[in-house]
């Protein structure tokens, strides 16, 4: 379930970088929200705190409640680098612990 929140995720903010109507990037920003919460309690579950932080302020970057005004440019920034972060993560193989 993770993974397919992730590629979802990445598809949206990827879309962003279109030009599409206000309401498009107000539906991200609510879904981000939803998708980064369920990562980070997922993360939590999974006793991945780095992970956890992670995606919880990815959730408050996104929410679309007080929006953070950093403009349209550094936004698709931000955008991408989100995607391409989340991409990766769900192409890269988990450590092992080695203890």
């Amino acid at each position: 379930m993770t993974l397919v929140i992730k590629i979802v995720l990445s598809i949206l903010l990827f879309v962003c970088l279109l030009d599409m109507p206000y309401g498009y990037f107000q539906l991200v920003r609510l879904l981000s929200l939803v998708g980064f919460g369920y990562l980070a309690y997922q993360a939590k579950k999974d006793n991945n705190d780095n992970e956890m932080f992670i995606y919880g302020g990815l959730a408050l970057l996104f929410q679309p409640f007080l929006k953070i005004p950093l403009g349209r440019g550094l936004w698709n920034i931000v955008d991408v680098v989100v995607a391409v972060g989340l991409l990766t993560s769900v192409f890269k193989k988990p450590k092992k612990n080695e203890y």
